[in-house]
Order: structure tokens, then sequence, then C-alpha cells
């Protein structure tokens, strides 16, 4: 038993640097199952998620290896790939193991693997993945009630309309077209920076990917994976993850919840527009350094914070991974704000820690309503999920006396190195052993 203690009230300075991007890595890992050389993939982050991944992949028949002197890059062959059945224990412990699914379909013309794991924040049907798989040539059938396979003879283009947008989906769907036989459109595509990085990583490989980042993602099948240059080739492919827009968000709540002073370097300003915009309704000064992978974002003496409503959708919309921290910031603004959740149907869980805490916010039927104001006091609160952690987190920073956090192993599924990043920026934060 692990929990982590802040002692709380203390203004966040200083600069603090942005790892991969968890959505991204927890894709492309998996991606590498379809490539016909070796690759090294660096700003891999170090989180649960990620070592999940590469268990599954050593298990699988690939070959891992952590660079030496470079501990967030690894080097993937999955040449002696065999295998096609991800292990029950460590599918159930992540949301993302089904990318193993489209993957080794495009690879071996079959999959099978427990039903997505993970954290509740509600339900994760997978009904449009294999919608997706059976546009494509493949059947699917269920092994007892919490096991899928899919399987095909052969896999061919088709058009692939989403019923719903599903970033899920739409990476599944990458993956199993990538080597199908003629072209595949995906019609209302999720649009998410991680879809993106995911298409450049297949490309970077010699895939032919189009649209990504639009509603509309056309991919014409390539049979051999070898990248860029060829056949015969004894490059060492590398590809660089992007940054993580949800890590960079959190560090952006904390600093104006502590009323800090925090420059943030390795993001994309473009992924943080719609974070940005509702810091800025909210009197929080979030300044774009020149340099394009800067941000800082401060809360001076006399700025008074004050509420916003808030909606999540999805990108470009505002991240429903950000909500939880969001909602946390405005319990401390000044006056009402109102939060609309449109994806999860349960990610209001982490309201009645919050509310330990002295937060005054009420769960509504579509959604939540915060009184801002509220004099945030440190509490023994839970983790209840990964970002409902990250606002607990966020909340005992913010808080007056001494904040204790337990089932941080939510967090540690999508942190790197919570701890020792906030505490570099001046957190009072330690993660200490518990007693059972």
């Amino acid at each position: 038993m692990e929990k982590f203690v802040i002692d709380g009230g203390t203004p966040l300075r200083g600069e603090i640097h942005v790892s991969g991007a968890k959505n991204s890595a927890v894709a492309i890992l998996p991606a590498t199952l379809l490539l016909d050389v070796p690759v090294i993939i660096e700003n891999v982050p170090d989180i649960s998620d990620v070592a999940i991944c590469l268990k599954i992949l050593r298990g699988l028949g690939a070959q891992v290896e952590r660079m030496a002197g470079e501990p967030d890059t690894y080097r993937i062959s999955c040449e002696h790939v065999k295998e096609h059945y991800v292990p029950y224990a460590e599918a159930k412990k992540m949301r993302a193991s089904y990318y193993f699914l489209g993957a080794l379909l495009g690879r071996c013309g079959r999959a099978a693997a427990a039903m997505p794991g993970g954290c509740s924040i509600g339900a994760r049907p997978i009904d449009q993945h294999l919608k997706a798989f059976e546009a494509l040539g493949a059947v699917h059938t269920m092994q007892g009630t919490d096991v899928v396979e899919v399987s095909a003879d052969a896999l061919y283009g088709n058009t692939i309309c989403m019923n719903v947008v599903s970033v899920g989906a739409t990476m599944n769907a990458i993956l199993a077209a990538v080597k199908a036989q003629g072209v595949t459109v995906i019609e209302n595509a999720a649009r998410e920076p991680h879809i993106v990085d995911l298409a450049n990583f297949l490309n970077f490989m010699g895939a032919s990917i189009k649209g990504a980042g639009t509603d509309v993602i056309k991919i014409t099948g390539t049979p051999v994976l070898l990248g860029n240059a060829g056949e015969g080739s004894v490059v060492d492919y590398r590809y660089s993850v992007v940054p993580d827009q949800i890590e960079a968000g959190t560090f952006m709540v904390a600093a104006a919840a502590t009323r800090g002073d925090v420059v943030i370097r390795g993001v994309i300003p473009k992924h943080l527009e719609a974070i940005t915009a509702k810091l800025r309704e909210s009197g929080v000064q979030v300044v774009e350094s020149q340099d394009e992978d800067v941000i800082r974002v401060f809360v001076e003496e006399d700025d008074v914070l004050h509420g916003t409503n808030i909606k999540t959708s999805p990108y470009p919309g505002f991240p429903t991974d950000m909500q939880p921290q969001m909602a946390t910031l405005l319990t401390i603004a000044e006056g009402q704000s109102n939060i609309r959740e449109s994806v999860w149907e349960d990610r209001f869980r982490y309201v009645h820690e919050l509310k330990k805490m002295g937060a005054r916010i009420e769960i509504t039927q579509d959604g939540a309503v915060v009184q801002g104001g509220a004099s945030l006091h440190g509490a023994c609160v839970n983790a209840c999920d990964l970002r409902a952690g990250a606002a607990m987190i966020i909340a005992g920073l913010a808080a007056q006396g001494r904040t204790e956090i337990v089932d941080i192993q939510f967090i540690e599924r999508g942190y790197d190195n919570i701890v020792g990043k906030l505490r570099g920026i001046g957190a009072k934060m330690e993660k200490i052993r518990s007693l059972p």
C-alpha cells in the first residue's frame, strides 16, 4: 500500500517538462506488431500502462530492449511474433489492451483478448471496434463472457462509418486496415492528436494513411512495412511520441490553482487550445512562448479567478480527461460554474472526494454545478480513477493542511514521475508506504 502525502498552500514556481503522450504510446506500441523491421520508439512515458504494453509484447514473442542511457527509449522487434492471444491478466489491467486486437488481426489474421479494463469511469463497449473489423472481412466470437476473438482469411478495404465518434475504434480501424488489400475509408473518425500520432508513426514506417486529424481518414493498404528506406535497409528507424496534452493541461491547472507561475516545456500549444481558452476565461494568464514547445501559466497577486462553464466533447473540444482537474480549480474560483460531461457517464465519482476537502459541488442529471469560493482543506481522499486522482493532487496542492491520497496506482497509470516533477517546482509532496 502506497499513498501520496501533500502539504498544500505553496504556489508552484519554476519549470516542468512534459513526457510523451500516454494515449499515443499505448497505441503505437501495439502498432509495432505490424512492422517488418525493428523500430526505436523515443519519448515513451514511464507509466504502468506502458509497462503492461511492453509485457504483452514480450509475451507475444517480441524483442523489447530499453536503450542504454536513454530511459524513455525502446528498441522493439516483432520478427518472431507468432502468438495471437493477449494474456488475460494483462488485458484486464488497461483499457488500451484492445489495440492489440487490431494490430494482431492486421499481422496474423487472428487475435484474442479479454474485454478492456482500466479505470471505472463508465461502460467500455467495443461494438464500434468490431463493426470496423467486420467491414474489413473479419468475424468475431466470444469465448465465455469476457474474451473476444476476431479472425479473417484476408482483410479487404472498405468504407467504415462510425456510429459515434470513438477514439479507440478509430485507432483500431487504422491498425486493422493498414495491411488490408485495397482502400479503406473511415468516416466520422475521431480527430485527437494521438490518432494523428499513430498515423504519422505508421506512415513513417511505410504505410499510406491520409486525413488523420479530420473526420475522414483514407488508408491504402500496404502489405509490407519496411520503413522509408525500403527492403534491405540497415537503418535503425526512430520515432518520438508526441507530448502528452493531458499531462500538460494538468500542470497548467495545478499552476493556476496554487496561484503560481510555471513554465511548461515540451508541449504542442495547439493541442492545448481548448484548455487554454477555459483557463483564460477563468482569469488565469496563459502565455505561449515564441518557442513552439513552451507555455507559461501564472496568476498574479491581484488576479481574481472566476467561474466558467464547461462541456466536454471530442477534440478539438474540451477534453473529458481534463474535466476533473478543471472542476477542482473552479471550486476555489469565484462564482458558479456548470459542467456537462458528454463522454463518460461515471466521471463524477471524484465529487465525493472533493467535498471532503470543502468543495461545494452538486451532481445534476447531466453534469455538475460548482459553487465557487471554497477554502479547501487537507483530508484523506481516494483516487477513484486516473484523472480523478490528478484532481485530488491539484486539490491537495491548493488546500491548507495535509492531504493523503490513496489508490495511487490509478494515477501512476498515466503520469510519469508525478511526485518528482511537482517537487521540482516547489510542491511539498512525497510518496510513502502506508500500513495495510
